[in-house]
């Protein structure tokens, strides 16, 4: 018998992609694409926005709901579009998008929900009951939303120190014309 015959149907020659120590789910998560600050303030601001909200959702009775109610919606949209981001930019689906078209996605999503974020801090300060939930959730949500506009001026400084393109000058024809102007 040869050796070729005992051991061919146990193993490969070349093993999948879903094999060895990344298997999985794993091989498909990367950090790679966040660099430095904005990979820390991605994950600040969901860390944030979840806590706002959790907070926000122990508080058992309001006087004026509007503002806490309000502040919930804005909670838990930020946080579920700061977890969107993060996972189109850790997974393959970042590859299957335009890099401009996410990161455009990602500048606009990241100044309205700061804007947003802010403004709904700042209606559940003036309409809160000074309970110690309500004054945990106003606390994470200004840090959210510092967080998110912080991001926004991070990204647009990175945008204003690209150079941008120049469009081309205007050249003059250098032959000679050989039709009469008035023809």
């Amino acid at each position: 018998m040869e050796n070729g015959a005992v051991y061919s149907s146990t193993t490969e020659a070349h093993p999948g992609p879903a094999r060895g120590a990344r298997g999985r789910l794993t091989s498909y998560f990367t950090l790679k694409r966040l660099r430095g600050p904005s990979r820390f303030l991605k994950y600040t601001q969901l860390v944030m926005s979840l806590l706002a909200f959790i907070c926000e959702e122990i508080v058992s009775q309001c006087t004026l709901c509007g503002g806490l109610y309000f502040f919930e919606f804005v909670s838990c949209s930020a946080f579920l579009l700061s977890l969107l981001i993060l996972i189109v930019y850790c997974t393959p689906v970042y590859d299957k998008v335009e890099p401009a078209k996410v990161k455009s996605s990602d500048f606009y999503i990241t100044a309205g929900t700061g804007f947003v974020f802010l403004v709904a801090s700042l209606i559940f300060v003036f309409t809160h009951d000074n309970t110690v939930s309500e004054l945990f959730a106003i606390g994470f949500g200004f840090l959210a939303s510092l967080a998110f506009l912080f991001d926004f001026f991070i990204m647009v400084y990175e945008k204003c120190k690209q150079p941008r393109p120049r469009k081309p000058e205007a050249t003059t024809r250098t032959e000679p014309l050989t039709e009469p102007l008035n023809a």
